[in-house]
């Protein structure tokens, strides 16, 4: 009525008052400013004899039970009884029971966060979403780094689950585009990064993650086991990346790319957007970030491989072809997530895109054919029953040309 002698209308009035326009117009008209408080139901109450003795006691020994299956539950106990109508009734009972009468639930206590101190890692999966690489779709994974106080964000997509050389290389990838290292870092309980033995295994840090974490100045830390809430400072910004992610691909008007380097650059400006809204708050906390060392901290994993006289190496088995000129030599692979290093002593000799297995499959194999065409044209017939032989051919085209040549 206030707000009506003001001079506000009748559906302003009515919406501050939370009442419909009806209503109000009663009220005005009767000069009636407050409804009377209803003490009693207008139904009948359903569960008013099962309540006590059937629906209390399970909830006191789970209050995690949902609606359905109690429903489900009563209508054994009492067929006919009860149906789906009676869902939503027993639903606002139940939150009603747990709001004046359930256990206390766990309390989320707000942090206030430090310019420099934490940056957090984490992967995460696209979902309802399908990216594909020239109709083929694309399965990956998205690294995600963040700093706690200004929001910074780094996104780098992730070709293999989530291994140490995946979490080396994102981190590293970050700090060197923020120019600095926050003095904390945190993850959940990654297998790349923590060996997730009994509780008392003192050192539970994996000693190549330990050392990159040395390598920038940073302590390294992780929330406790089962508790995804306590890495809350980037489990909650997933959901909000994801969610541009997706716009910038409905934008786009296609979800399917030419290269996979088309994608990054679209992941790259999601992280760009994200960072020009918080860039404040970035060039303050930037100002207290620790200095980054000279060279850059071990982001791959070294293996070791011996080149076959077939002029292959396998490595996490997955075959690679190299040059015939290594056949015999001991190569030192550095491991990325994308990409293969090969070394002969300190010489890098070849560099070859990493292959991941199919689906369902444990074994792969990557061949060049360039690596054997000079053999391979002094013995043509080896090609004939090579174990190689539909890998050794470039494209799906030839495979299909040698499938007619053969036919004749």
């Amino acid at each position: 009525m206030s707000s009506r002698e003001s001079g506000d209308k009748q559906v302003t009035a009515a919406a501050r008052a939370g009442v419909s326009v009806r209503t109000g117009r009663r009220l005005e008209r009767k000069g009636e400013y407050r409804r009377a408080e209803r003490h009693w139901r207008t139904h009948e109450d359903v569960f008013e004899g099962v309540w006590i003795d059937d629906i209390v006691p399970l909830l006191a020994e789970g209050d995690d039970i949902p609606a359905t299956l109690l429903l489900e539950h009563l209508e054994r106990l009492h067929p006919g009884k009860f149906g789906d109508k009676h869902l939503r009734t027993l639903q606002r009972r139940l939150k009603h029971w747990r709001a004046t009468q359930g256990p206390d639930r766990e309390v989320m206590f707000l942090q206030t966060h430090e310019p420099g101190r934490l940056g957090l890692s984490d992967f995460t999966e696209l979902k309802r979403v399908k990216v594909t690489i020239r109709g083929e779709e694309f399965e990956h994974r998205l690294y995600h780094f963040r700093l706690a106080y200004s929001g910074y964000c780094s996104l780098k997509v992730v070709l293999g689950g989530e291994s140490y050389t995946a979490l080396a290389e994102g981190l590293t990838q970050a700090l060197n585009c923020l120019g600095g290292a926050p003095h904390r870092h945190r993850t959940d309980s990654l297998s790349a990064a923590y060996r997730n033995l009994s509780d008392a295994e003192a050192d539970d840090v994996t000693s190549r993650y330990k050392s990159l974490c040395k390598h920038y100045g940073m302590t390294p830390t992780r929330n406790n086991r089962g508790r995804g809430h306590e890495n809350g400072s980037i489990e909650s910004p997933h959901g909000h990346m994801k969610r541009r992610v997706r716009t910038a691909l409905k934008l786009r008007g296609s979800a399917d790319f030419d290269c996979l380097d088309d994608y990054r650059i679209l992941i790259e400006g999601v992280a760009r957007a994200i960072n020009k809204a918080r860039r404040g708050k970035i060039l303050e906390e930037r100002r207290v970030l620790r200095r980054l060392p000279p060279n850059a901290g071990v982001d791959y994993t070294e293996v070791f491989a011996r080149v076959t006289t077939s002029a292959t190496i396998t490595v996490r088995l997955v075959i690679y072809s190299v040059p015939s000129r290594l056949i015999g030599e001991r190569l030192v692979v550095h491991l990325y997530d994308d990409k293969l290093k090969c070394y002969c002593g300190s010489t890098l000799t070849v560099t070859r895109a990493r292959i991941y297995p199919a689906v369902g499959k444990r074994r792969a194999r990557c061949i060049d054919y360039r690596h054997i065409i000079e053999s391979l044209a002094r013995k043509p017939m080896a090609f004939y029953r090579s174990a190689l032989r539909d890998d050794i051919l470039p494209s799906e085209a030839w495979r299909n040309l040698w499938a007619t040549l053969d036919a004749q």
